[in-house]
């Protein structure tokens, strides 16, 4: 019996209790904002009013802190960074510096455009601080961040290093964009067979020595979790990779672990952030 695909990749009728979920992070975020005097908030990378970067810096605000970036979700299509800056509350906590990025959003521009928006972003904070930049990411963000992992640097700006994202923590992402065009979403996605496989990153060449982390909430749906383990599959040996399910975890809670100083997702983003960071030493 075929897949209903749109039933797996429709996650608000999977988790009907999202609006509370997303009330939650509107107020999550609001009070992480307020209790961030040393933020910079609204940082343009780009031409559009969606092309901004808030950064949060780690306790005790050092000048060597490590970089990471987060990049939210929302089927490249809806969601507001201003949403997630609780994001970075974790790695804060351990001395990095985390930047919340937005994009503009489909069916506005495409998601190769989007691709190319976040590749901005990091040269961006590349231009600014000099530092390699471990990028998170959820959903569509979990996609974009494992873009930003395998793009060869130099052919965008000859100045940085290759190596410039060399670590990537995808958190229910979808990385083959096929099953996409069979969705209602892709009214705004506007993917056909060909632009679908151009932007599925699973088939991309992975420069040698990246690293990615592809987890999944546990009570996911059969095509999240698909698409995690594949990736991490088909990456490895080229890439490091891991694949990990968080147990109990929905498409929406699975970011939870985010907030907590003490997590083992924190703790895995600050490890990476950390082992990026000894990269340019």
């Amino acid at each position: 019996m075929p897949l209903d695909y749109e039933k797996e990749y429709d996650n608000r009728a999977r988790v009907p209790e999202h609006p509370e979920i997303f009330a939650r992070w509107q107020r999550e975020t609001d009070a992480y904002r307020a209790a961030s005097p040393k933020a910079q908030l609204g940082i343009s990378y780009g031409p559009s009013p969606r092309q901004t970067i808030d950064l949060f810096p780690g306790k005790d605000a050092a000048a060597d802190a490590p970089l990471a970036m987060f990049i939210h979700g929302g089927w490249w299509r809806t969601l507001d960074p201003k949403m997630f800056s609780q994001m970075a509350q974790g790695a804060n906590a351990h001395g990095i510096d985390v930047a919340v990025v937005g994009y503009d959003l489909c069916p506005t521009v495409s998601i190769a455009t989007i691709i190319g928006q976040m590749r901005a972003a990091v040269l961006k904070l590349w231009h600014t601080h000099r530092k390699r930049v471990t990028v998170y990411g959820h959903s569509a963000g979990g996609h974009l961040a494992a873009c930003l992992a395998a793009t060869e640097w130099t052919t965008l700006d000859p100045g940085a290093p290759n190596d410039l994202v060399p670590a990537a923590y995808a958190i229910s992402g979808v990385f083959d964009l096929a099953p996409l065009t069979q969705v209602s979403q892709n009214a705004d996605l506007r993917l056909d067979e060909k632009s679908a496989h151009e932007v599925s990153v699973l088939y991309w060449q992975v420069p040698v020595g990246r690293s990615l982390d592809a987890v999944v909430g546990g009570i996911e749906s059969s095509e999240f979790l698909r698409q995690s383990k594949t990736i991490a599959e088909v990456w490895q040996g080229t890439a490091q990779t891991r694949y990990a399910e968080i147990a109990g975890a929905n498409h929406f809670t699975v970011l939870d672990p985010l907030t907590d100083d003490n997590s083992a997702m924190t703790r895995r983003v600050v490890d990476l952030a950390r082992q990026t960071q000894a990269i340019g030493l």
